[in-house]
């Protein structure tokens, strides 16, 4: 049973029991309206108690519902809720830890409400494109006033219990309680003490109004808006809360259904509630049990204390875990630090951190000159340069110095990871960790998995991502993995486009337009041409089939290497990030593109953004297809927190699927007819074609 019925006496409490959050699926539903007439039925039982079990009250509802049969099966929420607010005897919620979405709505249908300190309450429906559907905009802002409930459903954020009692006038809570630890008793007295209250107090028979009415909606709208562009759930929320000031109760819930319905079909809710359950699909290993053991994470060693290192060690200092990071020199490691003070020093300033918080970061970390010093630590990461020689020195001083069972992990992205391990004699320790940078910002975290990586070793690193508050998603051993070798081809494609008569600017703003966070060429001059530059000149003997444009071995062969030196695709003042149109590049594309006997022709946007993700979808595929993605939800994560693809479109996978397998191939075919193109790389990947065929999807 996923909720549990026991009498105290006069007072009945339903305890909701569907670990991990108590969600209110067709189960949970059904056994919570069988003990709600259970307690009607049985006349010793004068009030009733709702609590949840574990670590939640209630979650809310299960997304994995949504749009299914089982979303509207009764007994379905509304109707739930209804029981709990038409019954003839009190109902009190007995609320802790976390109080979201459906959960909130079916606390706000019981007469009364008890809260623990700390308890975190919130409607996050507009987080996967939709609006609080079981009453959310109707109740709320009758029991918290108009604005502050607007603000909470707009945002979706968590708002604590704490904070919630000291809103003037509130009656969401009709008690605090002292703790969490006397909330069940507390929850019985206040029962005991209302079982003979009548009429019962209901939320929906509460006034709900707003002193400048239209005109402080319209000035809600407004700031929406601004706020929230290519996603329409904020402000239906708006329209919702605006219909709950105008509307008779039952006129406003009919509204609030209507617009849940409209939205729940829109491809942006589509899209956040598909992220929604990739995100947690990718934490999951197929063949690693959740149970595995893992292994210690007390202190953590880095490698390199540049830009990368220095951010990687970052995450472990704010999660306060112990640093100890190594560089050749000392110099090195003076810069090193002073950057990473830097950057706390900057959140200060912000008011993003205190200053005691700074302190006490900065005393978790260490340096040292020695490898000999590290043999203590319990996961290394090296963040060296991108070579195979420098890393093959790095690893085996490693496996020299290193205690049993210690991690050593690589932060390359595009290097063979099997390839590393064999620099040591405990390949089953080795593992991937590819940060993005800057890596103390960066959401993504790629685990690449050796041909030897234990699975004790994954299920660590993984758990070990949460700590810090990233987001993993496991990759096989190729070169560049699964963000980097995907985003080779549409850097390849991009370069065509330059050759065939774009320029940079017009590529990057109908990316830009598309929803991508930068465009091709000024991410490009943000992690520096150079590094590409590097990558091409390795793969030139492997690859020398593959069709590349010369354009951007040109930009470097000039020194033009993006941000760091001034000048790359866009010209950049000192002190400045903005991209200028640079005259010389413009004429060295013009340049090239006549030695080539190329005539420019004009180039649509549709065609720019189609080769462009498309190209990240066919190779997508062959990922896919080869195990080295364990599903194409997994490269959707990839490119969301890693590449800033629009999270609104769903990620590449998702945004294929939404056009449909088969108009991407119809496409594709057209791309191949292209003579200055690639025709051999726009063959579909035979699961792309496969799944086009039979009229199926990615995801």
């Amino acid at each position: 049973m996923t909720a549990h019925y026991q009498a105290h006496g006069d007072v009945a409490v339903i305890t909701l029991d569907n670990p991990p959050v108590n969600g209110l699926g067709l189960a949970t539903r059904k056994a919570l309206a069988a003990a709600m007439q259970q307690a009607q039925a049985d006349a010793a039982i004068r009030a009733i108690v709702i609590t949840g079990a574990g670590k939640a009250f209630s979650g809310g509802a299960d997304i994995k519902e949504f749009g299914s049969p089982k979303a509207l099966q009764e007994p379905n929420l509304h109707s739930v809720i209804a029981l709990v607010e038409n019954s003839a005897k009190p109902v009190v919620a007995a609320l802790h830890t976390v109080v979201m979405g459906g959960g909130l709505e079916l606390a706000l249908g019981c007469h009364y409400r008890i809260a623990a300190p700390g308890t975190s309450v919130a409607l996050p429906e507009v987080k996967i494109g939709l609006l609080p559907g079981a009453g959310g905009t109707q109740r709320l802002p009758r029991v918290l006033g108009v604005e502050p409930a607007l603000n909470m459903i707009v945002s979706g954020e968590a708002v604590q219990s704490d904070m919630l009692a000291m809103v003037p006038k509130q009656k969401l809570f009709d008690a605090m309680a002292t703790s969490a630890a006397t909330l069940a008793d507390e929850a019985l007295a206040l029962a005991r003490k209302v079982a003979d209250v009548r009429p019962l107090p209901r939320v929906r028979d509460l006034p709900c109004r707003h002193p400048q009415g239209a005109a402080y909606f319209q000035f809600a709208r407004n700031m929406v808006k601004g706020m929230s562009k290519n996603f329409p759930a904020p402000a239906r929320c708006v329209d919702a809360v605006e219909a709950a000031t105008t509307k008779k109760f039952d006129e406003g819930m009919a509204y609030e259904r209507d617009a849940l319905i409209e939205l729940m079909w829109t491809s942006e809710s589509r899209s956040l509630r598909h992220l929604f359950l990739a995100e947690r699909a990718a934490s999951k290993i197929p063949d690693v049990d959740a149970d595995t053991a893992q292994r210690p994470i007390r202190k953590v060693a880095v490698i390199g204390a540049g830009t990368m290192g220095g951010g990687i060690a970052m995450n472990f200092l704010n999660a306060g875990i112990p640093v100890q990071m190594l560089e050749m020199k000392q110099e090195a490691l003076d810069r090193g630090l002073a950057t990473m003070r830097g950057n706390y020093e900057a959140q200060v300033k912000k008011g993003k951190l205190k200053q005691d918080k700074l302190d006490q970061r900065m005393a978790l970390l260490s340096t040292t000159l020695a490898y000999e010093d590290l043999g203590d630590a319990d996961l290394v990461i090296e963040a060296v340069f991108e070579d195979i020689g420098v890393k093959q020195t790095v690893f085996e001083a490693l496996d020299r110095v290193m205690k049993p069972g210690a991690i050593l992990a690589s932060n390359t992205s595009t290097l063979d990871l099997n390839r590393i391990a064999s620099f040591t004699a405990r390949r089953q320790d080795v593992v991937g960790l590819h940060f993005f940078s800057p890596a103390n910002v960066m959401k993504l975290l790629e685990v690449v998995r050796g041909e030897k990586t234990a699975k004790d070793v994954l299920a660590t690193v993984m758990a070990m991502a949460k700590k810090i508050r990233k987001t993993a998603v496991v990759s096989g051993v190729c070169d560049g993995f699964i963000g980097n070798r995907m985003i080779e081809q549409y850097a390849r494609q991009a370069g065509f486009l330059l050759d065939e008569g774009c320029t940079p600017q017009q590529v990057d703003k109908a990316m830009e337009k598309f929803g991508m966070a930068m465009g091709p060429f000024r991410m490009g001059d943000l992690a520096g041409n150079d590094i590409g530059w590097a990558i091409r000149k390795r793969r030139a003997v492997e690859r020398a089939s593959m069709k590349y444009s010369k354009t951007a071995d040109l930009l470097c062969e000039r020194g033009r290497f993006g941000q760091k030196t001034g000048a790359g695709w866009y010209d950049y003042q000192a002190g400045k990030r903005d991209a200028l149109p640079s005259a010389e590049v413009l004429a060295m594309i013009e340049e090239h593109r006549q030695s080539l006997g190329i005539t420019a022709r004009k180039i649509g946007d549709e065609e720019i953004v189609q080769r462009l993700v498309f190209s990240l979808v066919n190779e997508a595929a062959h990922i896919v297809q080869e195990g080295i993605a364990s599903r194409a939800s997994d490269i959707d994560i990839v490119y969301l927190y890693g590449y800033g693809f629009p999270p609104h479109r769903g990620g590449p996978m998702r945004y294929a699927d939404e056009l449909g397998l088969f108009n991407v191939v119809q496409a594709m075919q057209r791309f191949a007819s292209n003579p200055l193109d690639d025709a051999a790389f726009w063959t579909p990947a035979p699961l792309l074609a496969q799944l086009a065929a039979d009229g199926k999807t990615f995801n």
